[in-house]
């Protein structure tokens, strides 16, 4: 029996990965496909999926496939790679009765036209955040750390004001409190000025309310990007209790942006910490990383997963929209140079600096592919 409900719990992860990744970068295709249909650029093909076609079905000049391997999809538009000018490829359009002229072209199009339709596809993987943590935020209630002691640092204020594990932290300087990061802020704000807390001690009987003023210590502390930062600290840590609320539409929907605001927010700096060594470049993680963290989550839960998806499709979204050739904010700095020039990047200059990019991703793929494989035999 254990080693069939092994067996299942391995399914479901795998299962979990499966339709994260493949729902992210299908979305992503999605993206590019509504933008390019909305400015009439030719689609040639839809695939939910890649590799091999298990089933597939023409409507109007562009044919819906579902194709053998389920992660992800593409989109193959009429002149994105310059094939209107292939006679080979004319002709096999014009066997499938289904033809294109050159105003359905990518490639003829105005260089702000294919700029959104390249960005499209990185916006959409941040609009699908936003509907995950909206949705999330809706129907499963909003997730709070409680404001309650976990531990009290020895001979710290919090330890000779004597407070102990288990006390909540009802108001600082009669502000009320809900949650853990209104205790961080609230003991900050005064930058080192004594502040008055009011706290609920179970007696064991009954909840006893007690007030105490405290004289927060200059110390130091990591954030989670590993760097020494000042602050003001009495000496306490959280016990790991986590509440949930409910919310309203119009909450949960303040919520959905408060969230991938802040996830978005947090990608880029990540990426900047990472240019600049903040982050050494072993903390990189590729699919494997990627497939373990879904996997975890799918074992707490559809609302892990979820919100793993939701990690992942911003990170997704930015890292394309790194101005690297080869990547959708590769061909969105070509796009404004052309605009701002007037002219398009010389056939040259775009193959080297393509040819650059996909060394250079080439190599980052490599690092993650190996940090991934290192974490995980060691």
């Amino acid at each position: 029996m254990d080693v069939l409900l092994s067996w299942l719990s391995h399914w479901q992860g795998a299962v979990a990965v499966v339709l994260v990744l493949g729902g992210l970068i299908f979305f992503h295709e999605l993206g590019h496909f509504s933008v390019a249909r909305l400015f009439g650029i030719g689609v040639r093909t839809f695939s939910l999926g890649f590799g091999p076609k298990l089933w597939g079905k023409q409507v109007g000049k562009t044919e819906y496939r579902l194709s053998l391997v389920p992660l992800g999809g593409y989109v193959s538009m009429v002149g994105e790679d310059g094939e209107e000018e292939d006679p080979e490829v004319l002709a096999r359009d014009a066997s499938n009765n289904v033809t294109f002229d050159s105003s359905e072209s990518f490639a003829f199009r105005p260089a702000w036209q294919r700029m959104l339709v390249v960005l499209a596809g990185p916006v959409a993987n941040i609009v699908l955040a936003f509907l995950i943590y909206w949705g999330v935020a809706l129907f499963a209630g909003q997730s709070f750390l409680e404001p309650i002691i976990g531990t009290v640092v020895a001979d710290s204020p919090a330890a000779r004001a004597e407070l102990k594990p288990g006390d909540r932290i009802v108001q600082i300087d009669g502000k009320p409190i809900q949650e853990w990061s209104e205790v961080v802020e609230g003991i900050g704000a005064g930058q080192g000025q004594p502040v008055r807390l009011m706290l609920e001690r179970d007696e064991g009987r009954e909840l006893v309310l007690l007030t105490t003023e405290i004289t927060p210590e200059a110390k130091t502390r990591k954030n989670i990007f590993g760097e020494e930062k000042p602050a003001w600290l009495i000496g306490i840590t959280a016990s790991g209790t986590y509440g949930t609320r409910e919310l309203g539409a119009v909450d949960a929907l303040t919520t959905g942006f408060s969230q991938t605001w802040g996830m978005v927010s947090f990608t880029f700096e990540s990426f900047k910490k990472l240019f600049e060594r903040v982050v050494p470049l072993d903390q990189v993680g590729g699919p494997i990383l990627i497939a373990q963290m879904v996997g975890q989550q799918a074992e707490y839960g559809v609302t892990g997963v979820l919100l793993m998806a939701a990690l992942i499709s911003v990170n997704l979204g930015i890292l394309n929209l790194l101005p690297v050739p080869v990547l959708d904010g590769g061909h969105i700095m070509f796009a404004l140079i052309e605009i701002v020039r007037r002219r398009p990047v010389t056939d040259g200059v775009r193959d080297f600096a393509t040819k650059m990019g996909m060394m250079l991703l080439l190599g980052l793929m490599l690092l993650a592919t190996w940090n991934d494989l290192v974490r995980l035999f060691s």
